[in-house]
């Protein structure tokens, strides 16, 4: 196994890392992360590209009671604790005050039903809004399955190979590697040609801290510039990429349809209706309409 650096991640308010990971790995958008998880209750192993510079670590997150534990299994080109640290907690949604989900359960019992089945739940991101755009020009009217055996397969073939102790990941690849795409078994020419598009426009566009910074309509709005990425694409970059805690997915129906069930409001309630519902789970409506969506389908 290779030496390890460990990196203690902060956070306030509960979480739960076993059910953080099962829920991700439940979630259709994401079912190829699973390859991350080996199996024991309460770990992770991740590989990816860091924000900014790009470098590709590899991890391995656990979790002992309320202490959270990074061990950094493969750093080739000397990334900062700090910059892994703080991909990390955004990934984890760590880097969110979670203390007052409690408030939000007291006043709304639907969310107090899913926080007593899924305790310290919070959402699993993806490594960065560059990933998520990725995945979302992939998987664009493919099913799951064969979005993640093409994802996979570009990871394999262009991706950087990292050894986290006990096995083998690796990871999907830096913009400048997508960028010189040309030609993936089962992507269409036009996919490929949006990825190599999002490759040379990652850096300085799909920051997650700008993308945070933004008022929420301005980012969405400045997402879809990206040839590939629409209404819906935007939403989920911002939401599962950048990490907004707290914005209402309008383009999402699946959430929208559990809405409908969840809080009985016929079977084609209007958006206004819905967003009146979401407005009771502020400060959290990002976190929550995940773990509705993903409680009413599983």
């Amino acid at each position: 196994m290779p030496n390890s650096t460990h990196i203690d991640l902060r956070f306030t308010g509960d979480f739960s890392l076993a059910a953080s990971v099962s829920l991700a790995a439940s979630a259709s958008f994401v079912e190829d992360l699973r390859g991350g998880q080996d199996g024991e209750a309460g770990v992770l192993d991740l590989a990816f590209p860091l924000e900014g510079s790009w470098s590709t670590v590899g991890v391995r997150v656990d979790q002992h009671n309320s202490r959270v534990r990074a061990s950094v299994r493969a750093n080739p080109d000397g990334a900062t604790t700090d910059d892994i640290r703080a991909q990390l907690e955004r990934i984890l949604s760590l880097d969110v005050d979670g203390a007052g989900f409690a408030d939000v359960a007291a006043r709304d019992d639907v969310v107090a039903g899913l926080r007593l089945r899924h305790p310290g739940l919070r959402p699993v991101l993806f490594p960065s809004p560059y990933e998520a755009a990725a995945r979302a020009i992939i998987g664009h009217q493919l099913p799951v399955r064969q979005a993640a055996a093409i994802t996979a397969r570009i990871a394999e073939e262009h991706g950087v190979r990292v050894d986290v102790g006990d096995h083998v990941m690796h990871a999907f690849p830096a913009p400048d590697r997508l960028a010189g795409l040309s030609s993936v078994r089962g992507l269409a020419a036009r996919k490929i040609e949006q990825l190599r598009a999002l490759g040379g426009a990652a850096d300085g566009w799909l920051g997650s801290a700008r993308l945070r910074a933004m008022d929420r309509e301005e980012a969405l709005s400045h997402l879809q510039q990206l040839s590939g990425i629409g209404p819906f694409s935007a939403e989920l970059v911002l939401l599962r990429g950048a990490g907004d805690p707290d914005a209402f997915p309008r383009h999402e129906k699946r959430l929208h349809r559990a809405m409908a069930t969840a809080y009985h409001l016929g079977d084609e309630p209007d958006l206004d209706a819905l967003e009146r519902v979401a407005d009771r789970w502020r400060p959290y409506r990002s976190w929550i309409g995940l773990l509705l969506r993903n409680s009413i389908s599983q």
